[in-house]
């Protein structure tokens, strides 16, 4: 059990004499008349005078605390502390922020339901002895022909009036499958499919609606603090649409491994909540209390209570100007092996440097199959194995900043600037980075 301690009270210095001076005058007039109304006023006038006493006498205290420089609260009829001593802050002003956030995205946050031709079987009895056994049967099946049916659910929310969607890649990755999408007031729209991330779980969906669609704002995540209220918002377990949790920020730049819809993948710089995401929030929007959206759900850590993962909306923003502009999302392209150095490596293999990206070597620090890649942009400039990439177009390559990561910044065509440390020498060389 954890040992607290108690806040320590401030002292407050009194004159001896000015405290006996001051029971005296106030005291013992007070006990004087209380004697006299029980022996010679009825009991109806003894108490109203008690009252104009009590009143009194505590006016004179008061006066007598303030000249002693003693403060004493204020107390309303109900013995309560008065709005001066303490503002009390309602827990309304919060609620009345989630309701409102609600109702203005609620509108804009979708349910993406996938479906497929899926074979159906009937079963029938073959008589394996014919007709000298006719009651010896043994079941057997075969197809009947195909039904469509749904085979996955999630979430998703729109960001552009002529309606552009953003939503996870594993909610619409079924080989084959045919994607719906449902708003919130209960129309049907046929979905599909313009681009997904390579690399992140990420997709862009589109669907063609008559009129103009409610739109969600995406904010920005690069602002995000922990412990920052956040609301989540999905069609949870893929049958109850526009579930709403709240909870706070509870880590940035995490690292996780995220299995599910046939995809295991590494994600890097996830977003940490405890606001409840279950299956089938995957591709809903977490959103701040301006509504606006900071993050892409995307996992839950499975064995755990309220460990929800959350996708950061900057790195989508990319991804949108990209389908936008170009109709894919395509990311930058190196081709290497790396481990980033650590403190281990660095003493175990005594290196130059404690930080960097170290060519041709896993996370043990073994030399790999293959350090370069033939025809890529880092074999093209000269990059070999044992290299040590210490800065990338003036970036450090580091434990919290890997070069994935940085990469991630540019666009295939974009010339970069790499500081390589080599036999204990710095070179500087260029790269054009390709397509991945």
């Amino acid at each position: 059990m954890p040992i607290v301690s108690l806040p320590k009270l401030k002292a407050i210095k009194i004159d001896g004499e000015k405290i006996k001076h001051f029971a005296i005058k106030l005291f013992l007039p007070r006990m004087i008349l209380g004697m006299l109304g029980m022996i010679f006023v009825p009991a109806l006038f003894g108490f109203m005078a008690g009252i104009l006493a009590n009143a009194y006498f505590y006016q004179e205290i008061r006066n007598s605390l303030d000249k002693l420089d003693v403060a004493i609260p204020l107390r309303n009829n109900f013995g309560a502390s008065s709005q001066k001593e303490q503002e009390y802050v309602p827990q309304l002003a919060q609620e009345e922020l989630v309701i409102g956030v609600v109702k203005r995205a609620s509108p804009a946050v979708v349910n993406i339901i996938a479906s497929k031709d899926v074979p159906v079987f009937e079963q029938y009895f073959v008589k394996p002895f014919g007709e000298e056994f006719p009651l010896f049967e043994i079941p057997q099946q075969r197809q009947k022909g195909t039904e469509k049916q749904e085979i996955s659910a999630g979430s998703g929310f729109i960001i552009s009036e002529d309606g552009l969607i953003l939503t996870n890649k594993h909610v619409v990755s079924a080989e084959g499958a045919e994607y719906t999408v449902y708003t919130n007031d209960g129309k049907k729209f046929q979905a599909r499919v313009l681009a997904a991330d390579p690399v992140q779980d990420i997709a862009v969906v589109k669907i063609d609606a008559q009129s103009p669609l409610p739109t969600l704002e995406l904010g920005n995540s690069g602002r995000l603090q922990i412990g920052q209220s956040v609301i989540a918002i999905g069609n949870a377990l893929g049958e109850f649409s526009n579930t709403v949790s709240v909870g706070v920020i509870s880590g940035l730049g995490r690292t996780i491994t995220a299995v599910g819809g046939g995809i295991t993948e590494t994600i890097e710089d996830v977003i940490q909540t405890d606001a409840a995401i279950n299956e089938g929030n995957s591709g809903g929007p977490l959103l701040n209390l301006r509504g606006e959206v900071v993050g892409i759900n995307t996992a839950i850590a499975s064995g755990a209570q309220n460990v929800g993962f959350a996708l950061p909306i900057d790195r989508a923003k990319k991804d949108v100007e990209q389908v936008k502009s170009g109709g894919k999302i395509s990311y930058p392209y190196l081709g290497i092996y790396y481990v980033i150095i650590t403190p281990d490596l660095k003493q175990r293999y005594n290196l130059s440097a404690d930080y960097g990206a170290w060519v041709g070597r896993d996370a043990e620090g073994r030399a790999t199959n293959q350090a370069v890649l033939p025809d890529t942009p880092a074999a093209k400039a000269g990059i070999q194995k044992d290299d040590i990439i210490l800065e990338f177009n003036g970036e450090r390559p580091e434990q919290t900043n890997s070069l994935e990561k940085i990469m991630q910044k540019y666009n295939p065509g974009d010339a970069v600037v790499l500081k390589i440390l080599r036999a204990e020498k710095e070179i500087t060389v260029e790269v054009i980075l390709e397509e991945r």
